[in-house]
């Protein structure tokens, strides 16, 4: 299976187990892979509040939940690492794009969900990083 295969699928598998998760605190899955030339978002929700939701999702995957538990444990590859300030302002720039399409003047945030993902064991952890802000 060639690299960027499995990357794909990894993604795939990471996007659709946070869409789940998201279901399950509530929010309403409204949107999936919205693309513009300048960035995509993942998934896109509403709240039982109506705040709109543009999550990023990074997934990892691990061989065995033992080396998933080591990596958590000595805080080694945190993808949510790879969300930074250019990250941010590429979804900024398309999340704004989608309101102007959608709806005048809603409240909306940015958030960060982490799947870490041991395909073998069937097993994932997700961590929801809510209302990322630019500084």
């Amino acid at each position: 299976m060639s690299s960027d295969y499995n990357n794909k699928y990894i993604g795939n598998l990471g996007e659709d187990i946070a869409a789940c998760y998201l279901e399950r605190k509530g929010q309403q899955i409204i949107g999936r892979n919205y693309r513009k030339k300048y960035g995509e978002i993942d998934i896109i929700t509403k709240d039982s509040e109506n705040t709109v939701h543009f999550v990023e999702v990074k997934a990892v995957s691990y061989e065995t939940k033992a080396e998933l538990d080591r990596a958590v444990t000595r805080r080694t590859w945190r993808p949510e690492e790879k969300v930074d300030s250019n990250k941010i302002r590429h979804i900024q720039r398309v999340a704004e794009v989608w309101l102007s399409e959608h709806t005048a003047s809603i409240k909306w945030q940015i958030d960060v969900v982490v799947v870490k993902i041991v395909t073998r064991e069937k097993y994932s952890t997700v961590k929801l990083l809510p209302n990322i802000i630019l500084d």
